[in-house]
């Protein structure tokens, strides 16, 4: 896995990429061969998500397309919802909107927020500039569809992370797919949700609006909630394939916030709060305004631009062991051309862009009491930029094999100032100024036959530097820590044959400098640390198997095998968290007057570790559910959701420790799983 076996082709691609301007002026139009859309045409693939299928799968790697269709019948309010049916996605909830997102490892021994993952809303990071991020301010009905990209899949956003990227697309009033949607869902733990949107077009201008509030009681002590979102989105196209567009959302949450539990409280008592959150008032009040302006503009019939300017800010009130409130600023630019045409006789396509974030955050931590604020404590100010140059293509070798290559250039830059105030324990100045650098290549082969079928593989370096998290400021300075490297290959298959759809993937990502997190404890100052070489390697399986007109069985696995590679601490031994084997099934039927039934079942195969030292396991766990619907009419519909019909005890996801065999280390890092709960909804679409 040298990196020298990518300097050639990548030379190759990055002169035939930047000569495509010319190229475009001069050579034909080649029209390019159906790619693969991976089922039939159907509700959940309606022509904007299947077109956007078929723009992906051009892709040599791992990609998903989650359409709005395929989780309106049951109760979605949260991210992990959205991603549950995708193959390599462990994505879990732990309590309202606040969810564990990992992607083949990506941020593994996060406890909380997201890292390692680009996430985005038409391209509008919720990831601050640093590339930390969190989960709340989505929401899942303001989304027409969502990409997956994972890994270094996600090469078309610039970035070069691990875990890839995930994009939500925000409906317009052309692909909306009803000019009024109202819907009004609700059930167990006093959970309430209304949504209303509307949409239209007028010549050449359309226009989409959309507010949703949430109030929910909880299904444990400490943690009652609420959430309001809205946004617009506005259009007006200037010829064809040429348009300009307005995104403005904006989002509050207030979030309590129970916490984590022993293993023995999670089964046996999983209703209560983690005492020192219920003594403290442990709660997340979060406000944010996100506005962008948008162009997709054709200079002809082989070069298509599409950029954006986008600003965000967001206000976090956060009691927690100290009350944390920031503020937070960001902005940033894309650019992306994409181009087809002809080199050296054979057809090519292409695109390359830059994409430039800037962005501050001012911090202060006062004394937590009981949630209000108390004497000041610390104060930081944290100020971070990042740019990529990136670029990819396909040249196809013969009509079926494209040789595909590509990377990303990639500076980020950090400048850290923390604060202790005079007067405490311990007063002090902290100060770090780093930047860091790299080049992510990537090379890869994309075979497609003449049904669609696909065959691809593709090798790829990843890197992710530190967030401001990771350097973990105490009275003694900043964790050293330095950026995570990976290279992964990665080789699958995608397509159809009769009534059988899958999707498989097998990858290997061998990583140096991994940056893991676990629970602090006594004695050990900061909460990140860079390990020695890890291995992440895996399979993701997909699997459709349309039974008789009227029946489906929708199942999906993933095999996650990661671990340390000689570590002078833990040897061989397993990485934690995210299980090893999960599966998850459903089996629906459609009557032709309209309802439909769907159970399902999701079933973690067999225990997971909790500690690097791999001496405590979570217990693997089976949950069935049940979701039903019946099409009253035209545009109204009805839907009944039962989760965990079984009533199971189990543990959802927990945080990672050093090792839970140690005397003083806290093990209080479950979090249950919700117990039986029933929702219901009705949604009206003119």
């Amino acid at each position: 896995m040298s990196l020298d076996t990518f300097a050639a082709p990548c030379a190759l691609l990055v002169a035939a990429v930047s000569a495509s301007p010319v190229l475009a002026q001069s050579e034909p139009v080649i029209q390019l061969d159906t790619v693969i859309v991976t089922g039939a045409r159907n509700h959940e693939d309606p022509p904007v998500v299947a077109e956007t299928r078929a723009r992906l799968s051009r892709t040599p790697g791992a990609v998903a397309v989650v359409s709005a269709e395929s989780y309106e019948d049951r109760y979605a309010p949260n991210l992990a919802e959205v991603l549950r049916d995708v193959p390599g996605v462990y994505a879990q909830k732990k309590w309202g909107g606040d969810i564990r997102l990992s992607i083949r490892g990506s941020g593994i021994g996060n406890s909380s927020h997201n890292r390692g993952t680009l996430l985005a809303q038409d391209g509008i990071p919720f990831n601050e500039a640093d590339g930390f991020g969190d989960f709340q301010l989505i929401d899942p009905l303001i989304a027409r569809y969502s990409e997956v990209y994972k890994g270094g899949n996600a090469l078309r956003f610039g970035g070069a992370l691990l875990g890839g990227a995930i994009n939500l697309v925000t409906p317009s009033g052309r692909t909306a797919g009803s000019d009024v949607n109202l819907r009004l869902d609700g059930g167990s733990y006093g959970a309430l949700r209304g949504h209303a949107a509307v949409a239209g077009v007028r010549d050449d201008r359309d226009g989409y609006a959309a507010v949703t509030g949430l109030r929910v009681d909880g299904w444990r002590d400490q943690s009652e909630g609420q959430q309001q979102h809205a946004t617009l989105n506005l259009g007006r196209r200037l010829g064809e394939d040429r348009e300009v567009r307005l995104l403005v959302s904006g989002g509050y949450v207030h979030q309590e916030i129970p916490g984590s539990l022993t293993l023995t409280q999670a089964l046996n008592t999983p209703r209560q709060a983690n005492a020192a959150n219920k003594a403290l008032n442990y709660q997340r009040d979060m406000g944010a305004l996100r506005t962008a302006l948008q162009t997709r503009w054709r200079f002809n019939d082989s070069t298509v631009f599409e950029g954006a300017v986008y600003g965000t800010w967001k206000d976090l009130d956060h009691p927690i062991f100290e009350v944390v409130d920031q503020q937070s600023r960001n902005y940033g630019v894309f650019g992306r051309f994409d181009w087809q045409g002809q080199v050296g006789g054979m057809r090519v396509d292409a695109f390359y862009g830059v994409w430039y974030r800037q962005g501050d955050l001012d911090a202060k931590q006062w004394v937590n009491l009981a949630g209000s604020h108390g004497a000041l404590r610390a104060r930081s100010f944290q100020n971070a930029s990042g740019l990529d140059v990136f670029a990819e293509g396909r040249l196809f070798i013969t009509d079926r094999l494209a040789l595909v290559a590509g990377g990303t250039w990639g500076r980020a830059e950090r400048d850290y100032q923390s604060h202790a105030v005079p007067g405490n324990a311990a007063s002090f100045t902290l100060k770090a100024d780093r930047t860091f650098d790299w080049f992510a290549p990537r090379i890869g082969l994309l075979w497609e036959g003449e049904d669609g079928d696909q065959v691809f593989a593709n090798l790829t370096r990843s890197v992710e530097p530190p967030n401001f998290s990771a350097f973990s400021p105490y009275a003694g300075g900043f964790r050293p820590v330095v950026p995570q490297e990976a290279v992964t290959v990665e080789a699958g298959a995608r397509g159809r044959r009769g009534a059988l759809t899958w999707d498989v993937t097998a990858y290997r990502a061998e990583l140096d400098h991994e940056l893991l997190n676990f629970i602090v404890e006594n004695g050990i100052p900061a909460a990140t640390f860079n390990a020695g070489p890890t291995v992440h390697q895996g399979i993701e399986a997909g699997l459709d198997w349309r039974i008789t007109p009227s029946v489906r069985l929708r199942q999906t696995y993933a095999f996650s095998d990661f671990f340390f590679d000689g570590h002078r601490t833990y040897g061989d031994n397993d990485l934690p968290v995210v299980p090893p084997h999960v599966y998850r099934a459903e089996l629906r039927y459609d009557h032709p007057a309209g309802w439909f039934v769907a159970p399902s079942v999701e079933w973690s195969v067999s225990d997971a570790w909790v500690d690097y030292a791999n001496t405590l396991k979570a217990p693997a766990y089976a949950v069935a559910n049940l979701n039903t619907g019946w099409e009253v009419r035209n545009g109204v519909s009805l839907f009944a959701d039962v989760r965990n019909l079984f009533d199971e005890a189990y543990v959802s996801n927990f945080g990672a420790v050093t090792d839970a065999s140690r005397p003083g280390v806290s093990t209080s890092v479950f979090f249950p799983g919700e117990g039986r709960s029933v929702f219901a909804g009705l949604r009206l679409a003119y």
